[in-house]
């Protein structure tokens, strides 16, 4: 069920496929898929980047920091700032007012859109979060897209660990900060949140303003239905 193969099939050509490896030195083993965040947070990206900047960064963009790498045919545009350590490979949009605060690895394809603000997370090949969204302590499947306003929520409100609900068993993550796995494929609805824990199988679909919690297997769709009155005004 939770096995990173079945979330992630598609990693060829991926930038650095190693932080996939069920045994990576000087980390944990992945025994579940969010296991792949605490080599993020524990400086995965840090200790690969290699500072190069390949692509066209626009006058008016920040890059806060030298261990930044941007591949061939990114461009990062006016008003977007990136911290490192990032990573970005190639043809990678990062758009006006994109915020990337550091630890992150973003596959080529991928888009960082406007008013998008990213922290310790991976976008695969394809990944996109076009519009207003946020993006704490998450992995982004292959070709995945957030609606605009959609918000990938990762931190309680006590700071306590997060777990991931299943069927009703509990599993513990030890991560106080943990934010969403979307499998390949996911797609969520505009304005629509996922709580700390959240882990979606690839295909899944949100509708738009749906909040969105635990674990949902491959290929379904999270339904919200409002009840909507239309009188007419005196």
């Amino acid at each position: 069920m939770f096995n990173f193969s079945d979330y992630f099939k598609m990693l060829e050509g991926f930038l650095f496929p190693e932080l996939f490896e069920t045994k990576l030195k000087g980390f944990e083993d992945i025994i579940y898929v969010w296991d792949i965040l605490k080599r993020i947070q524990k400086g995965f990206i840090a200790g690969k980047v290699k500072p190069q900047i390949l692509g066209v960064v626009e006058e008016g963009a920040i890059l806060k920091g030298e261990d930044i790498f941007i591949g061939r045919g990114s461009r990062v545009q006016a008003g977007a700032m990136i911290i490192g350590p990032t990573i970005i490979g190639a043809n990678v949009e990062i758009r006006h007012g994109a915020f990337i605060r550091g630890h992150v690895l973003v596959g080529d394809g991928a888009i960082i859109g406007h008013a998008s603000e990213i922290i310790r997370s991976v976008f695969l090949p394809g990944a996109k979060a076009p519009h207003f969204n946020y993006v704490g302590d998450s992995i982004l499947g292959t070709k995945v897209n957030l609606g605009a306003g959609t918000k990938l929520s990762n931190l309680k409100n006590d700071a306590g660990e997060v777990n991931v609900n299943a069927s009703g068993i509990v599993y513990k993550s030890a991560l106080k900060k943990f934010g969403a796995i979307l499998g390949d494929g996911c797609m969520l609805g505009c304005n629509s949140v996922t709580n700390p824990g959240t882990v979606m199988g690839p295909g899944c679909r949100v509708y738009p303003n749906a909040t969105v919690s635990g674990y949902h297997a491959p290929a379904t769709i999270v339904k919200l239905r409002q009840t909507l009155e239309t009188v007419r005004a005196k």
